[in-house]
């Protein structure tokens, strides 16, 4: 079995091979577009070299992108915990061509990777590609001589990617893998697409167009190639599983917590060791690149997670802070690649201490001390869940 972080290396090394520049993660705070919260894909450092205001040294790249999704249109935040892929962090693997390379080596390198690279079953792939772009589907059946069965045509903007209203656009191919029929869910393009039988690993972008303005659509003198794959996605299926949290990354967080919090890792509150597990990883990078909890702005959103995170660590039972606890395992997971992490991990250690003592105190002013009956576990837990924000208190 693959670790999460050997299957990052392997993607990384893999393009390195076939003439990538590899490119270390951007910070979370995007430094190049003000319209963003947060960093939330590959390609957000790359967009100037796509519209052309920049250039670069190299004109293949491929990187390991740490994303946050919790806040305007990409808010996955109520749905962590719950679900086998939702998380406010995640870490984006892709890689990109401006203006080099395209359709044909973009699908031969994808296919060689996940099949040969990776040893995915060729029968467990399922391939979707936009309904008009009749060269996305030849080039899928010349180069992984798969038949028009496996080639799903999708006319929705589901394959169709845009960067906006205007700007670089193209058709989209996503390759899914089928986790069996013992698993709930259809194809896409089903009415039961929804479910978690069949799961997109790897969205390759292929940006040929510029919309210009609503229904004046050109092409670009040199198409290029945004591609995405979810790392936590990826290492799931190379470890068996068809959840998220199951993956060794998380896994050894929320092992962490249940024995920090002497609660079970599994079973009835296993829903609030995922929440643990994902919001420490988004509040020690978000403040490893700068970020800090405050009322305003991308710190407000930071104490939500954080508060969020705490709450279900009273949901646990345990009235102490305990979230600070956790960094070293984080740390031991994913500092070597991120070495952000290492030189942060004081000021995100004294930070989660500080917020989780006020948050305490704040459970502590404005709610019902309970009766002397009730044990202080129970008291704190049930504190926790009837804890509402106010205007001025981030939730």
């Amino acid at each position: 079995m693959s670790t999460a972080n050997e299957i990052r290396s392997a993607f990384l090394d893999y393009f390195a091979r076939n003439g990538h520049e590899i490119v270390a993660s951007s910070p979370l705070v995007p430094h190049n577009d003000p319209t963003l919260l947060f960093t939330n894909a590959g390609m957000v450092q790359f967009k100037n070299v796509f519209t052309g205001a920049e250039t670069r040294p190299y004109k293949r790249a491929v990187t390991s992108q740490k994303c946050v999704r919790a806040g305007g249109k990409h808010n996955d935040l109520e749905n962590v915990g719950h679900t086998a892929r939702h998380h406010t962090f995640f870490e984006m693997l892709g890689n990109f061509s401006f203006g080099d390379y395209f359709k044909d080596l973009a699908i031969e390198l994808a296919w060689n990777l996940v099949t040969r690279e990776y040893g995915l079953d060729p029968e467990r792939l399922l391939i979707t590609v936009y309904a008009e772009d009749d060269q996305a589907a030849e080039l899928w059946r010349k180069i992984a001589s798969l038949p028009d069965s496996k080639i799903l045509r999708i006319p929705t903007s589901d394959n169709f990617w845009a960067m906006g209203d205007t700007g670089p656009c193209g058709p989209c191919s996503e390759i899914f893998y089928d986790h069996g029929p013992e698993i709930p869910g259809g194809p896409p393009g089903s009415p039961e697409e929804d479910g978690d039988r069949f799961i997109e690993i790897w969205n390759l972008v292929f940006m040929q167009y510029e919309q210009i303005a609503p229904g004046n659509r050109i092409d670009l003198p040199k198409p290029s190639v945004d591609t995405g794959m979810g790392l936590e996605r990826i290492a799931a299926v190379l470890q068996g599983t068809h959840d998220n949290y199951e993956v060794d990354l998380l896994r050894h967080i929320i092992e962490a917590s249940a024995e920090a919090s002497g609660v079970a890792p599994d079973g009835p509150q296993a829903v609030s060791h995922r929440v643990i597990a994902d919001h420490l990883r988004a509040t020690a990078f978000l403040i490893a690149d700068g970020v800090l909890p405050s009322n305003e702005g991308r710190g407000y959103v930071l104490r939500r997670i954080m508060r969020r995170a705490m709450r279900h660590v009273h949901k646990l039972g345990v009235k102490d802070t305990m979230i600070w606890r956790l960094v070293p395992t984080l740390v031991r997971e994913m500092g070597v690649h991120f070495s952000e992490l290492k030189r942060a991990e004081a000021l995100i250690t004294e930070t989660l201490k500080l917020e989780e003592r006020n948050f305490n105190r704040t459970l502590d002013r404005g709610l019902p001390t309970a009766s002397p009956s009730t044990s202080p576990r129970t008291s704190c837990a049930a504190r926790a869940a009837a804890w509402t924000p106010t205007a001025s208190t981030p939730p």
